[in-house]
């Protein structure tokens, strides 16, 4: 048996057991992928795949063990690279980080410029999307850390730790007979038409939630994920906004726009790193681990990586 075995089964499941997607993905033959994975079970004993004729149908109860001991096995060979990595080239290499546009436009600045000066060597690759894209690049070995608000905790074979607390903002021009008013209430936004994020992004299940409680209907006119596009419509007169604070905090350009926390009406969100159980982190990678939070030390990220908990109160 050999590494590539163990790919070809991996990817094959990756790919719902499409036998010519896998072989696109990993840029070989069908004939070859099938032949191999023939030649891994003949010599394990076992059937990992049932078949129906040549086709994979389903993996079986032997196959799902297998597929166990694959991912550790291919886990361990991905952190013995960075091992080596880590001695050959010491502080040099890449680090490749998942996000979500909100996180990638208004947090991640300042850190990413303050890991290059920590580590010129460095290169950085930022790979945005959804909060379960985010898990899912972490999970294909695809990113080294991820940030994200939603989803990240509800992955098992994640470790995530808090890294800060944010609420959400009413935005509206100063003109907007919002703007006199403090502390707005969820009766009177439910009065306005809305602008704010998609579902899956930065927060928005707790903005839902919040108006279902009171069982009050509002009115979203518009969704985005980009919070500079959410502002440009507020400016624009097609709804009040209801941002993420950084968004509005962070961003000299905000200051046409008048902004009233609304932590009372939606409360507190959290945004948590994550990384893969079980890989192994370079230097860097703990370097810009603090630096995003003064929370996030190299000694909690190992506890948490070593299962110790993997979640602490902020």
């Amino acid at each position: 048996m050999n590494l590539h075995q163990f790919r070809f089964v991996q990817e094959a499941v990756r790919r719902g057991l499409n036998l010519t997607e896998t072989a696109k993905a990993l840029h070989t033959s069908q004939p070859g992928i099938s032949k191999a994975i023939l030649e891994l079970e003949e010599e394990l004993g076992v059937d990992i795949f049932a078949r129906h004729g040549k086709r994979l149908k389903r993996v079986t109860e032997p196959g799902h063990q297998v597929l166990q001991a694959v991912e550790i096995i291919l886990r361990e060979v991905g952190n013995l690279k960075r091992i080596g990595e880590e001695f050959g080239k010491q502080d040099a290499g890449r680090l490749s980080i998942a996000t979500t546009h909100t996180q990638a436009r208004y947090v991640l600045p300042e850190p990413v410029a303050l890991l290059r000066k920590r580590h010129p060597k460095v290169s950085v690759s930022l790979h945005q999307g959804t909060p379960e894209q985010v898990a899912q690049m972490l999970l294909d070995d695809s990113a080294d850390i991820g940030l994200a608000t939603e989803s990240l905790s509800e992955y098992g074979d994640l470790v995530t730790l808090p890294c800060y607390e944010w609420q959400h903002v009413i935005v509206v021009p100063a003109t907007h007979p919002l703007a006199s008013v403090e502390r707005p209430t969820l009766e009177q936004l439910a009065r306005e038409p809305l602008v704010s994020y998609q579902p899956a992004f930065t927060g928005r299940k707790r903005i839902d939630q919040a108006f279902a409680q009171r069982r009050l209907q509002p009115e979203i006119v518009l969704e985005a994920i980009d919070s500079d596009v959410i502002k440009t419509y507020v400016r624009l007169g097609l709804g009040v906004g209801i941002l993420a604070e950084m968004a509005v905090r962070d961003d000299p350009s905000s200051g046409d726009l008048v902004a009233r926390p609304a932590g009372h009406l939606f409360g507190m969100n959290v945004s948590r790193v994550a990384f893969k159980r079980g890989a192994y982190l370079r230097n860097f990678v703990y370097t810009f681990a603090e630096l995003l939070s003064d929370r996030l030390t190299r000694t909690l990220i190992n506890r948490a990586m070593a299962g110790s908990g993997d979640d602490y109160d902020l």
